[in-house]
């Protein structure tokens, strides 16, 4: 008899997150205004990975994620994949990949940015994607991973 067990119910429709970075899956849900929402959210944080050691997991009962909030999730965990859930089978898998601009996630670094005075979407551009490395298309500054991290959570 096998000792394996399933921790989580599988979602009959939906989107399922996997491969989070452990301790990630409530930046994912602040990032997808999840906490906001309707929908049933299931989280589950340092689950067991043959890949990665441990990871997180968000699934997302009767709802599709738009492609820019798939591309949101790599600033958050470039290594996340995103499943498409129709009657309890995955139709769709992708790997998250962020886009060559991101515009109106998250706030410039830069306490003088126009962005943080007048109400004007933030926009950055993507100049290398790992290690995260953005630059605000309005004052020029440069926003390490490590910086996205901290303001993403």
């Amino acid at each position: 008899m096998s000792k394996k067990k399933l921790k989580v119910s599988a979602i009959r429709n939906g989107t399922v997150i996997d491969h989070i970075r452990p301790g990630k899956a409530f930046s994912v849900v602040k990032i997808l205004h999840l906490d906001e929402t309707d929908e049933t959210v299931t989280i589950t944080s340092r689950v067991a990975s043959k890949v990665s050691g441990t990871k997180d997991i968000v699934k997302i009962e009767d709802r599709e994620l738009l492609t820019e909030e798939v591309s949101s999730i790599a600033l958050i965990s470039p290594e996340a994949t995103v499943n498409i859930i129709k009657e309890y089978e995955v139709i769709d898998k992708r790997n998250v990949r962020l886009p060559d601009t991101i515009e109106n996630i998250l706030p410039c670094s830069n306490p003088v940015c126009i962005t943080n005075h007048e109400p004007v979407v933030t926009v950055f551009r993507v100049e290398r994607s790992r290690p995260i490395v953005l630059r605000c298309h309005y004052c020029e500054r440069t926003m390490q991973e490590k910086d996205v991290v901290k303001v993403l959570g």
